[in-house]
């Protein structure tokens, strides 16, 4: 059986790959990135540094693409030959009803370009496992494959990680910390996200406050679509903290997700 890592770039799947470079996991086939064709900047940068160091060792890291997510929803929209993989974008219906849209985009360009690549490198009748980035707060979101042919598993689960433990564990080995993994206009963005888009990269902020306004009237829908949970155009939501009001925080450093409070 084949064995996969799913290599998103971000925290936990970079110290997946990484532990297993250092051997402290067993070694897999290969790695493969799911590229929707927009990330932010900083996570295609710190990818070429990952390919960079596992080509050192020998080990493959392959990059699988179904196209760029962005054109392609900002053609369908406009009429033309793109299509429009929903993403769970935020509806202000009508009656004034909020609803979220339906998620396809995961399945159209993260899992499905994968699930293509293994077949192509390792023939139509393989039978692999694929190795996924969940960390042991985050153990809601494992969910067995759907396919016969391809059987998850999770290592940092197997090995009692946190997020903060993978953390830890690049901090303590000297490798350099990992960006957030994630397109740069997903709807599941967090306020700390979108503030730090803004205040840190001005051009990708820019870019995902023009797709917000693009996608306010979508084809199909009856209602208005927006990026942020507020129904509010993403260049005007208040994007302020409690300390921004003279709130005092309790939470200096990352949350571990784990007190439950």
């Amino acid at each position: 059986m084949r064995r996969v890592l799913s290599l998103g770039a971000g925290v936990q799947s970079t110290t997946m790959l990484l532990m297993a470079l250092e051997g402290e996991l067993e070694m897999p086939d290969c790695a493969i990135f799911a590229d929707t064709g927009w990330e932010p900047r900083a996570v295609y940068e710190h990818l070429a540094w990952l390919e960079s160091y596992a080509a050192k060792r020998g080990f493959p890291v392959y990059r699988a693409s179904a196209g760029n997510l962005r054109d392609d929803a900002v053609a369908a929209v406009a009429g033309g030959n793109g299509r429009l993989a929903s993403m769970p974008f935020f509806v202000k219906n009508p009656d004034g009803s909020k609803g979220v849209l339906r998620r396809q985009c995961t399945y159209e360009y993260k899992i499905a370009p994968i699930r293509r690549k293994v077949k192509e490198l390792y023939g139509s009748k393989v039978k692999a496992e694929l190795w996924l980035g969940i960390s042991l707060d985050e153990v809601e979101r494992m969910k067995p494959s759907d396919v016969k042919w391809l059987r998850n598993r999770w290592p940092l689960i197997e090995k009692r990680m946190t997020r903060l433990a993978c953390l830890r564990w690049l901090e303590a080995n000297g490798f350099p910390l990992p960006p957030r993994s994630s397109c740069i206009g997903c709807p599941y963005h967090d306020d700390a996200f979108w503030r730090a888009l803004r205040d840190e990269f001005p051009e990708e902020w820019q870019d995902a406050v023009e797709f917000d306004r693009m996608i306010r009237h979508l084809p199909m829908i009856k209602g208005d679509v927006y990026l942020h949970r507020s129904l509010v155009p993403l260049d005007e939501v208040d994007l302020s903290t409690p300390e921004d009001h003279g709130q005092l925080t309790l939470f200096i450093d990352e949350c571990e997700g784990m007190c439950g409070l």
